[in-house]
């Protein structure tokens, strides 16, 4: 069975239910049709600290074709913390709808460790998106307007930072010129559009812990400079109001469940290449205190959702994981090691071993860069030899860490039981987190802070354009703030096709972005993109709707 015929065949149970479940009673349940429901922010903001709950971060290996499993296993370790009588649940990010017709695919987990209603999820979900999208393009519509209206601010017109957005990958809105027709049509200017995960607003939604706070960050986001390079606020604009109206319902967490009836968050979702991601702090603290145990996942590798999530996320939210999963593959680590995609399920213990040392930078990352307690969980498949799971195992053991193996995509939380029971041993632990960089340290020496202890590079540069904008920006005000890499996810380095774990290599910047709601600085580097373009065969040509069923999706 396909996964979307998985979740088709689910048997869920009404949301009211999985509410009672956390103790949250229908009044402060708003549902959106019988399987899913907003949970009243008013009252999740007033509920007690649970005294001893414990956050687990699942993250992974560095991406590849061949597939990790991190959501699935995030799923799948909530439905197994459960099987073994542990009171759980799990917060994820809202799947953006440019993977999902692209090629990446859904982000509701796989085969038995599935969220759902999976297609609502991965489809419109209850709007979200759609509600930042247009506050977004409200701010963009309300700052071109005052220009048009006279411009007051005195905005110079070549310095509005200001994009537009849209839940789509669409390579044409890259680099536009807008406003052109006429004089009624205001000025032209050269424009483009990020893809909403990419917007400062999706940022702004996943930190703000309140919606005053939301409102308060939005009202400082720079939107364009005057000719004096006096910056121009939102609020500037009396932006703010009206943009909060717009997010005051999607701010509510999203409440659904996994197939083994186990209560999840799903709210926000920036992406981790491009982004922070991670889902709102609101979600997570939240189900910390209707849970004992959160499982929480960071997007892409430990290099770039999880470093992130610790110093981005914790940092902001003052959360800290009890324990870290670490998410790979065998056929995965094969590819790694050199392995072509189409041979990856024949045994290879040559490409194994050269692909392990991507999976031992990662857990070095965790332990010794993020000191946090690490198990690292193997999605196991049938096409695993004995022989690779060996090599494998004893070369995870001879670094002090704990290996594995899971079943939670043919077994469901069963399958994972070991896993769960692992996780449960590293929360008792002592840990004390640590952030790559402080506060104090420069925004040059952050970034080298990430590329050398965590990408294993040589050194950092970047064109006099940018090192003068990083100065800008701490002569402003901003040098604590931390920052937000933009690279690609399928390598340490900054060139997608050098896998494994390559050293020594120089990450360069290619520009800077303030995001000043959000409280970071973008750091974006290679030819990472924030409006992706589709591939060559997009997952949209096998999606449709036929007898009343949504078919090819996942």
């Amino acid at each position: 069975m396909s996964d979307i015929e998985i979740a088709q065949a689910a048997t869920m149970k009404p949301i009211s239910e999985i509410g009672a479940v956390l103790g949250i009673d229908s009044e402060n349940l708003e549902a959106y049709g019988r399987y899913k429901a907003k949970v009243n922010v008013k009252y999740l903001t007033a509920l007690p600290e649970r005294k001893g709950s414990k956050l687990i971060l699942v993250t992974a290996i560095s991406p590849t074709p061949a597939g990790e499993g991190k959501t699935t296993t995030t799923v799948g370790l909530g439905d197994a913390l459960r099987h073994i009588g542990k009171n759980a649940m799990i917060a994820l990010r809202e799947p953006s709808l440019g993977p999902v017709f692209g090629m990446k695919g859904g982000a509701a987990g796989g085969g038995f460790a599935q969220v759902v209603p999976m297609e609502d999820i991965n489809l419109h979900f209850t709007g979200d998106f759609n509600a930042i999208a247009l506050a977004n393009n409200l701010l963009a519509a309300l700052l071109d307007n005052h220009i048009h209206h006279g411009n007051e601010l005195a905005i110079d017109i070549r310095r509005v930072v200001w994009k537009r957005v849209i839940d789509m990958n669409d390579r044409a809105l890259r680099e536009i010129i807008q406003s052109i027709g006429g004089v009624g049509n205001g000025y032209p200017r050269s424009d483009g559009f990020d893809i909403v995960v990419a917007s400062e607003i999706m940022a702004i939604f996943c930190l703000a812990t309140s919606i005053e706070d939301l409102k308060e960050r939005i009202g400082r986001i720079v939107v364009a400079y005057k000719s004096d390079k006096t910056p121009v606020l939102a609020s500037d604009l009396n932006a703010q109001g009206a943009m909060t109206v717009i997010l005051k319902d999607a701010f509510q967490p999203n409440l659904v469940q996994s197939l083994e009836n186990t209560p999840a968050f799903i709210h926000g979702g920036p992406f981790a290449n491009i982004a922070h991601g991670c889902n709102s702090v609101v979600a997570t603290t939240s189900a910390m205190k209707l849970a004992d145990y959160v499982v929480t996942e960071a997007g892409f590798g430990a290099d770039l959702g999880a470093e992130k999530f610790i110093d981005i996320k914790c940092r902001k939210s003052g959360l800290r994981p009890s324990a870290c999963v670490l998410v790979a593959t065998v056929r995965a680590i094969k590819y790694h090691g050199g392995a072509d995609l189409k041979s990856i399920t024949t045994e290879n213990l040559s490409a194994l071993e050269a692909g392990i040392v991507n999976l031992e930078r990662h857990i070095k990352n965790i332990t010794s860069v993020y000191n946090l307690p690490l198990v690292v969980s193997i999605n196991h498949f049938t096409s695993d030899t004995k022989a690779e799971i060996d090599l494998l195992r004893s070369s995870v053991e001879a670094m002090g860490v704990k290996i594995v193996l899971a079943t939670h995509w043919a077994d469901g939380g069963a399958g994972a039981a070991d896993l769960a029971h692992a996780v449960v041993e590293l929360c008792e632990q002592d840990s004390q987190m640590n952030f790559v960089y402080e506060d104090a340290q420069t925004l040059w020496e952050k970034v080298t802070a990430v590329a050398t202890r965590v990408y294993g590079a040589k050194q950092v540069t970047a064109d006099t354009k940018v090192i003068n904008k990083l100065k800008e920006f701490e002569a402003s005000g901003y040098a604590h703030f931390p920052i937000c890499v933009a690279k690609t996810q399928y390598s340490f380095s900054t060139d997608a096709s050098l896998r494994g774990a390559p050293s020594d290599h120089t990450i360069n910047i290619r520009e800077v972005k303030l995001c000043a709601g959000a409280e970071f600085i973008v750091i974006i580097c290679g030819d990472v993109m924030t409006m992706p373009g589709l591939p060559k065969t997009p997952a949209a040509e096998r999606i449709d709707y036929v007898d009343g069923k949504v078919v090819g999706l996942f």
